[in-house]
């Protein structure tokens, strides 16, 4: 007995996908319309590489997700039907182990996938898996929010890995797993939308430091051996991975965003496909491995 045993299990399957694929693309194109599209000129400042991708590369990102969302919903059609066959650690009702523990499952789940994330974008980057998978992923050397789910489908399949390793291993209600999905998503998307969002000094603050900026990992895109965390710096910190100038780009990029709010006030600029408004923000592509 599985899940595409019956009609009725399939059609789950098919809403699960669709729920997802509807989700990401309705987020995704919702931002690329009004950063890259209604309002691009408006905050082309804020832009951390001064130049517009190309469309063969967001198209490329547009296919990929395609095939993303349909391996994501049937893994997670998987899960949904092994939770209502009670095999995962799923459980009922909301209050059932107390509301302390419900947010702190939420938080357990963002800490698990930081961690699996790491590890696994770090075997990512191992030579031969790269040429092979994630090379998909890194064609975006200036990503866009549909490259959020730009990946090879081996890809997909472990980065939608970290849901089946959370109902398993960690009681969860269903509202939890729904925050978590929501937050992995949005903070997914806010990394790959090429925009800086964050202030001058929220790399260097004692506290801020430890989270990640877009431009964080819009540093990994562009020079590709460095900044491998999704959510927090804290495994880039632990394993020297970081961008051995992530900090001063970092400020280099608010500097920009400041300099071209002004400019953009004073004389507004719409920039083409390879137009360049200043220079950007350069430092070589440092090895930190």
């Amino acid at each position: 007995m599985h899940i595409f045993s019956s009609t009725a299990n399939i059609i789950d399957a098919a809403v699960v996908s669709f729920f997802l694929s509807a989700r990401f693309f309705l987020l995704a194109s919702a931002i690329f319309m009004f950063l890259y599209v209604w309002k691009r000129k408006k905050y082309w400042y804020a832009k951390i590489q001064q130049r517009y991708p190309e469309n063969k590369y967001i198209f490329h990102e547009i296919k990929y997700s395609f095939f993303t969302v349909i391996i994501f919903g049937l893994v997670i059609s998987e899960i949904v039907w092994a939770s209502k066959a009670k095999l995962t650690l799923i459980y009922y009702p909301i209050d059932k182990y107390g509301y302390p523990y419900y947010f702190l499952s939420i938080i357990l789940m963002i800490v698990v996938h930081d961690a699996y994330f790491y590890w696994t974008h770090r075997f990512l980057h191992w030579k031969p898996v790269f040429k092979m998978v994630h090379k998909v992923h890194h064609r975006s050397i200036n990503p866009t929010p549909f490259s959020s789910y730009c990946f090879h489908p081996v890809e997909a399949l472990i980065e939608v890995g970290i849901f089946p390793l959370i109902v398993f291993t960690i009681p969860y209600h269903v509202s939890a797993l729904a925050v978590f999905a929501v937050y992995t998503l949005v903070l997914n998307v806010v990394g790959h939308t090429g925009y800086e969002i964050f202030p001058k000094g929220f790399a260097t603050h004692k506290i801020w430091k430890w989270h990640n900026t877009p431009t964080h990992h819009n540093m990994h895109h562009k020079f590709t051996k460095c900044n491998y965390g999704l959510y927090f710096n804290f495994w880039d910190r632990v394993m020297k991975t970081n961008h051995a100038k992530y900090e001063e780009y970092y400020e280099s990029v608010i500097k920009q965003r400041r300099a071209g709010k002004t400019d953009n006030v004073k004389k507004p600029f719409a920039p083409t496909v390879r137009e360049t408004t200043k220079a950007e923000p350069s430092l070589a592509a440092t090895d930190t491995n």
